[in-house]
C-alpha cells in the first residue's frame, strides 16, 4: 500500500497530464475561466453571506437612504504573478473572490467600504480592500443610488408645485401632477465645488422622446448631502440667464414682472426633430436591406464561455461592472502579446453660460459606464450572425440582472483587401495578381451612459494586429441658448445649444512580449548631410533611425501638448525574430486628444491621468486601475490619484511594463448631430502592431489569398489558384471568380 503523501504526488501528476494533454481549445477555456465575471449564483451566494454578518446590519437599498447596503460587486481580480503560475506553470488555480462595494448610512459617521469576499461559490470570510496609503472612501463620492434619485425626485415635485404655473406658461409642460405633457430633469456631476459638498445641478427638460434636446430655460441647484431628504433645500435657481437664491424669490419677480419673462414656442407633439422617425429623401431607394455579412461556410472562430480562438488568436474577456469590457491573456500562435488591454474611464468635460454647462464634468465610471451595457440590437449594433452573450451586473440593486445580448463576436470583411499586388508586365497585363481577402473577428459592447453611446470595439486581424476604439454616439448634452452662449458651441434649433465638449478615453495596455521582461523605447529620424560617396563634391540628404531607450518612468511619460514620437515599441531585449531583432510591438494612436484641464486645477486631480497621452509605468499589484467609480464625485481629492503611479520614478529597463493610453477629440456640435452624433470620423484609439515580433507576415497561413496567372501569351485563359471554394451559397456571386487584369487595349500591342 503507498504512503498517503504519494497518493496524492501521484494523482496530482495525474492531473497535471491530463490537463497537459487536454484539446487545446478546452484547455484554453479551463484557463480563462480564471477571468470569468461573477456568474448570478455566485453573486447570491456571496449577498447571502454578508446579509448573515450581524455586524454588517445590512438591508435593502429601497424606501431610505439610512441603511447600510450593498451597491455593488464584482470579480477582484488576482494578483497577475498568481495567474500567470497558473496559466504557464501549472501553478494553482487562484481563489475566486468578489470585491462588493457596501454603504454604511445607519451609523453615526457614515463610510464607504470595500470588502474582499471568497472564497467563491462558498464564501467564508471577508475583508477590507485596502487602498494605496490606506486611503478611506468618503461618503459624499459616493455614486447616487436609484432610491436617492427618488427622493430627488419627490424634492422636485414639492419644488416645481410651487412654480407650476411658470413652468406652463415658459413652456406648455409641467412637472407637479402631471399625466400628460411632463418635464424630467438632468443631473449635473461633480456635485458641489469642494470635496464633501454633495449639490447637484439639475437642468429641466421637457420628457419627450430625445429629451435632452429639450431644455426649457430653468435650471436648479439642490443640495442633497443630508440622509434625511426633509433637510435637502434648494440653493440657486437660473431662469432665462438669471439667477436667484430662493424659488419664493423667483415666484415673487415673475409675478410683478421684475425679471425677464421667458415663453417657448408651443410644442408640436408631431415635431420629429430629437427622434428616429425618418424624414426627408434620397435620390435612391432606402426602403429595401442593404448588404449583410453572412457566414458561408459556418463560424471559423470559436467562443467558449468567456474564451476566444480566431486564426491565430486567443484571448480571454470579461465585463468589469465598474469600467466595461477588459481582455485578458492575449496570444498568437500560444505566445502572449498582452496580458491585459481594458478600458479604465471616459470622459466629457463641457463649456457654456448655464451653470448645468459650466459644471459638467463627465467622469463616467461614476455613472455605472460598466453596468451600462444594454442588449445589441441584431442586425444593427452588431451583424445578425454573431455570436451574442448575456453579462450579470450587481449594480445598485437587490439581486443580479441580466443584461441580454450585451456582448457580440463577429467576423467581418472590411471592404480592403489586407495586401494584394498587380505585378504588371508593362504591356498591359501581367505576369501575375496576388490578393488576401482581409477579415477581422470584432469583439463589441457598448455604455449607454445618460445621452451618450459608447460603442467598444477590439478588433483583431490576421497579420497580428489589435485595434482598440471606440465610437461615440447617441445625443449631444445641450442647454438653453442665450445669446452669449454661443461662443461655446452652436445652436441646434430653436433656443437649443450644443455645448462645446471633450472626450477622453483611458485604457490599460499590459504588454508582454514574449515574457514579462520589457523595455520600452521611441524610434524616430534624425536628418544628416552625408558626402555622395559616388560622385565626389555632392552631398546626399536623408533621414536615419534614432532609438531612445526610456529608462525611467518619468521618461516614459508623455504629456499632452508635446508630439509624441512615431513609433512607440515595446520589445524584450532577450528575446529575438528569425533576423535579430529583438521581438516587439507598438503603439500606434488614432486621436487628436488633448489635455481638459489646467495641471493642478482643483478638479483636475480626479483625472490626473488626462496629463498624458501616453504614460509608460512598472507593473504594480497597488495600480490595477486609474480611476474609480468614485471620481465623479469626488474628483478634488481622489482615491486613485494616478500622477503617484510615476512619482516613485521607477527603473522601467527589462522589467514588466504597463502602457497608459489616453485618446479623444474635442466635439463641437453642429446642426448634424441632430437627432443623433453619428459615428463616422469620431472614432478613436490605437492599434497594437507587430514589429518584428514575428519573423514575417503571420497572415501567410490564411488560406484566403487569390493568385492568378495568365496560362499563355494571349491571356485568353488563366491559372487562378485558391484554397478556398468557388462559389458558395448566396452570400456571393453565383458566378465563379474571374480575373483578366489586361487593359482595354491589349489586342492592338
Amino acid at each position: 500500500m503507498w504512503p498517503v503523501n504519494l497518493v496524492w504526488v501521484a494523482i496530482a501528476h495525474c492531473l497535471l497530464f491530463a490537463s497537459s494533454s487536454a484539446h487545446p481549445t478546452y484547455r484554453g477555456r479551463y484557463k480563462a475561466s480564471v477571468f470569468t465575471d461573477l456568474t448570478p449564483p455566485e453573486m447570491t451566494s456571496v449577498q447571502s453571506f454578508l446579509m448573515d454578518q450581524d455586524i454588517l446590519n445590512l438591508g435593502s437599498t429601497e424606501h431610505t437612504l439610512k441603511q447600510n447596503t450593498i451597491f455593488m460587486m464584482e470579480l477582484n481580480m488576482p494578483k497577475k504573478l498568481q495567474v500567470l503560475s497558473f496559466l504557464d506553470q501549472n501553478g494553482p488555480k487562484p481563489l475566486r473572490e468578489a470585491k462588493v462595494v457596501i454603504y454604511f448610512a445607519d451609523q453615526p459617521h457614515p463610510n464607504v467600504t470595500e470588502y474582499i469576499v471568497g472564497p467563491l461559490p462558498h464564501p467564508n470570510y471577508y475583508r477590507p480592500n485596502v487602498y494605496r496609503g490606506n486611503k478611506t472612501i468618503k461618503f459624499e463620492s459616493r455614486p447616487v443610488t436609484t432610491t436617492e434619485y427618488y427622493f430627488i425626485h419627490l424634492k422636485m415635485l414639492e419644488v416645481m408645485k410651487e412654480m407650476n404655473h411658470i413652468l406652463l406658461e415658459t413652456s406648455g409642460f409641467s412637472y407637479y401632477n402631471c399625466t400628460n405633457r411632463c418635464l424630467s430633469f438632468i443631473d449635473i456631476a461633480p456635485r458641489g465645488l469642494k470635496s464633501g459638498e454633495r449639490r447637484s445641478w439639475l437642468m429641466i427638460n421637457k420628457y419627450v422622446e430625445g429629451y435632452f434636446l429639450h431644455p426649457i430655460g430653468i435650471e436648479i441647484l439642490l443640495n442633497h448631502r443630508s440622509l434625511d431628504p426633509k433637510d435637502w433645500a434648494v440653493e440657486k435657481i437660473w431662469y432665462n440667464g438669471q439667477y436667484f437664491d430662493r424659488v419664493e424669490e423667483l415666484v415673487r419677480k415673475y409675478a410683478s414682472n421684475q425679471l425677464s419673462k421667458l415663453r417657448l414656442p408651443v410644442h408640436m407633439d408631431s415635431d420629429p426633430y430629437s427622434t428616429f422617425i425618418p424624414r426627408g429623401e434620397y435620390m435612391t431607394k432606402s426602403n429595401v436591406h442593404g448588404p449583410k455579412v453572412c457566414e458561408p461556410q459556418g463560424k471559423r472562430y470559436r467562443v467558449m464561455g468567456n474564451y476566444v480562438e480566431y486564426a491565430g488568436w486567443s484571448f480571454a474577456f470579461r465585463s468589469s461592472t465598474s469600467a466595461g469590457m477588459q481582455l485578458y491573456d492575449i496570444q498568437y500562435n500560444n505566445e502572449r502579446i498582452a496580458y491585459e488591454v481594458s478600458i479604465q474611464e471616459a470622459i466629457a468635460f463641457y463649456s457654456g453660460v448655464t451653470p448645468a454647462a459650466m459644471q459638467t464634468k463627465s467622469i463616467d465610471s461614476g455613472w455605472g459606464m460598466g453596468s451600462d451595457d444594454y442588449e445589441l440590437a441584431k442586425g444593427i449594433d452588431c451583424p445578425e450572425v454573431a455570436t451574442y452573450q448575456d453579462v450579470h451586473h450587481f449594480y445598485d440593486t437587490n439581486k443580479p440582472v441580466r443584461y441580454k445580448n450585451a456582448v457580440c463576436i463577429f467576423e467581418l470583411p472590411t471592404g480592403v483587401p489586407l495586401r494584394r499586388h498587380f505585378d504588371s508586365n508593362y504591356r498591359g497585363a501581367h505576369n501575375f495578381y496576388g490578393g488576401l481577402e482581409n477579415h477581422v473577428l470584432v469583439l463589441r459592447t457598448s455604455s449607454t451612459v445618460d445621452n451618450y453611446d459608447y460603442i467598444w470595439d477590439f478588433i483583431f486581424y490576421q497579420n497580428g494586429v489589435i485595434e482598440v476604439k471606440v465610437h461615440p454616439t447617441g445625443y449631444i448634452q445641450t442647454t438653453f441658448f442665450t445669446p452669449n452662449g454661443a461662443v461655446y458651441g452652436s445652436k441646434v434649433n430653436n433656443n437649443v445649444l450644443g455645448n462645446l465638449h471633450t472626450h477622453l478615453i483611458h485604457y490599460k495596455v499590459d504588454l508582454d512580449i514574449a515574457g514579462t521582461e520589457n523595455s520600452f523605447e521611441t524610434v524616430g529620424l534624425k536628418a544628416e548631410n552625408i558626402s555622395n560617396p559616388w560622385s565626389p563634391g555632392d552631398f546626399i540628404f536623408q533621414h536615419r533611425l534614432e532609438h531612445h531607450l526610456k529608462s525611467t518612468e518619468r521618461h516614459a511619460a508623455f504629456r499632452f501638448g508635446s508630439p509624441l514620437p512615431k513609433y512607440l515599441t515595446f520589445m524584450n531585449p532577450n528575446k529575438m525574430n528569425k533576423w535579430g531583432h529583438p521581438k516587439s510591438y507598438r503603439i500606434q494612436y488614432n486621436s487628436n486628444g488633448d489635455q481638459i484641464l489646467p495641471r493642478r486645477w482643483k478638479e483636475e486631480k480626479g483625472i490626473s491621468w488626462s496629463r498624458y497621452s501616453l504614460a509608460v509605468t512598472r507593473h504594480s499589484n497597488a495600480e490595477p486601475t486609474s480611476s474609480s467609480i468614485y471620481a465623479q464625485n469626488e474628483p478634488w481629492d481622489p482615491l486613485v490619484y494616478f500622477e503617484n503611479f510615476i512619482h516613485n520614478n521607477e527603473d522601467i529597463v527589462n522589467k514588466d511594463l504597463v502602457a497608459w493610453v489616453t485618446v479623444g477629440f474635442l466635439h463641437i456640435p453642429h446642426a448634424e448631430d441632430i437627432p443623433n452624433t453619428t459615428t463616422p470620423g469620431n472614432a478613436v484609439g490605437f492599434l497594437l502592431r507587430p514589429f518584428n515580433f514575428f519573423d514575417e507576415d503571420p497572415s501567410v497561413a490564411s488560406k484566403s489569398p487569390v493568385i492568378v496567372r495568365p496560362a499563355d501569351g494571349s491571356f485568353s485563359r488563366v491559372n487562378i489558384q485558391r484554397w478556398t471554394p468557388e462559389v458558395v451559397g448566396h452570400c456571393v456571386s453565383d458566378e465563379p471568380f474571374s480575373y483578366n487584369g489586361t487593359s482595354g487595349f491589349l489586342g492592338t500591342l
